[in-house]
């Protein structure tokens, strides 16, 4: 019986912080390592209680986190959500003595600061679209006139990846300035104006450690709410991994030229970052350029990243966080494609509270994106639900299987997009 317990006595508890399907996918990643015993996930959610133990703590009240990590005994703690990285968590935890995964809030500041990391990028000749910023609607307007359509309009702050607007008339550009200059809907900020890039998209996802780069596989994102790539933006539509289209040389320009030099740029500027650098980036005639940097794992990109993760997850966690040696990090050759069930009226209004019957799906994962349990029954619980993601050979085959999957996956409120991959499909 002792030896027992002494190996269970020597396993790790895990915080993770966040209750969306990233944060599914990072408790699912956590579960397969043989090193943690126990993760605890604040605030969880219904699919994310099948493999880790839901503390009722929203990912923005910093001081119960705290104090829940210190009672707990908890080993290291992992942050999904930008909003609670841009407040400061890891910058509290770290004063309070607590290992966390998560870069600090002067580092966080690469995402919930548009025109910060445009004059990062300036500065440090990273390739971007050219830009300017304003606080002024008329002002910004009258650039805007002058300038050529369509034209990207990006709110300088977090707004759950609702903020960027691309209009193609000038009436477009007018109604989307006011309601962030004027009617401020995401808060008083400002906006910057970029050109408009065209070429492939794909999202480059680096463990970082001050100067430190260590890549991840590339995924593809599916921004816009309808097939064909037509409707809003919204946080992600579905995702798949690896991203044929984009050659091994683009990759080692990407590394080098942009998530290198950005990693020293941040050291250099006195706020080193340490977590994951995420880079939006777009492959244009005249080749990669950034479109924007995230702070944190990409949702939905990282539900179908970590699965094809074949190394010890807490092992490169700890590595970033302690600041030691990486341990080699080796992915499945396996690809997997991801397709996001959404609510009806999303990213606009939408209703809660729908039941939802999930059969038996074999080797289908299922990442929990708003789902909450009311009265034993599984219902929706945000605008995105539910990440579908089948893992197989080629793209086709976990095309195929994932989108199967969703069909059989019954709820009177819910839309998906039936074309993810079709870039490369």
């Amino acid at each position: 019986m002792k030896p027992n317990m002494k190996i269970f006595d020597s396993m790790k508890k895990v915080l993770v912080v966040g209750g969306g399907g990233r944060e599914h996918a990072i408790v699912d990643a956590l579960s397969r390592s043989p090193q943690v015993g126990k993760i605890y996930c604040a605030p969880g959610n219904a699919g994310i209680a099948a493999q880790a133990e839901n503390v009722p703590i929203k990912d923005t009240q910093i001081a119960e986190l705290k104090a829940f990590a210190i009672e707990n005994g908890i080993d290291l703690t992992v942050v999904g959500p930008e909003a609670s990285l841009a407040i400061g968590i890891v910058d509290e935890f770290k004063a309070a003595g607590l290992k966390i995964f998560g870069p600090s809030k002067a580092a966080a500041t690469i995402e919930s600061s548009k025109d910060f990391a445009k004059r990062i990028m300036a500065k440090y000749d990273i390739p971007t679209a050219a830009f300017k910023t304003f606080e002024n609607y008329d002002q910004a307007l009258e650039y805007v006139k002058a300038g050529k359509f369509p034209v990207v309009l990006k709110y300088d702050g977090l707004a759950a990846g609702k903020g960027v607007v691309i209009p193609e008339t000038l009436a477009q550009a007018e109604e989307a300035l006011k309601d962030m200059l004027l009617d401020e809907r995401f808060g008083k900020g400002r906006v910057v104006v970029e050109e408009f890039l065209t070429g492939p998209e794909f999202s480059f996802m680096c463990f970082v450690n001050g100067c430190e780069v260590y890549p991840m596989t590339l995924s593809q994102d599916h921004k816009r709410a309808y097939e064909g790539d037509k409707g809003p933006n919204t946080g992600g539509m579905g995702a798949y991994s690896p991203v044929p289209i984009i050659t091994d040389e683009d990759v080692e320009f990407s590394l080098e030229h942009i998530m290198k030099p950005t990693a020293a740029g941040m050291v250099a500027e006195g706020c080193p970052f340490t977590g994951v650098l995420y880079g939006g980036l777009m492959k244009t005639p005249e080749g990669v350029k950034v479109i924007e940097f995230n702070c944190r794992f990409g949702d939905p990109e990282t539900e179908v990243v970590l699965p094809r993760l074949e190394s010890d997850i807490y092992d490169i966690f700890s590595a970033v966080a302690d600041g030691t040696p990486m341990p080699q990090i080796r992915w499945s050759e396996k690809v997997t494609m991801g397709f996001v069930m959404a609510s009806k009226g999303y990213p606009g209004d939408y209703s809660k509270g729908y039941e939802i019957d999930i059969p038996e799906l074999g080797d289908i994962r299922i990442f929990h994106m708003g789902t909450a349990m009311k009265d034993g029954k599984l219902v929706t619980n945000g605008g995105r639900v539910l990440m579908v993601v089948g893992s197989a050979e080629d793209l086709q085959k976990a095309h195929d299987k994932a989108l199967e999957a969703v069909e059989s996956i019954k709820c009177d409120n819910l839309f998906f997009r039936r074309d993810i991959g079709w870039r490369v499909l």
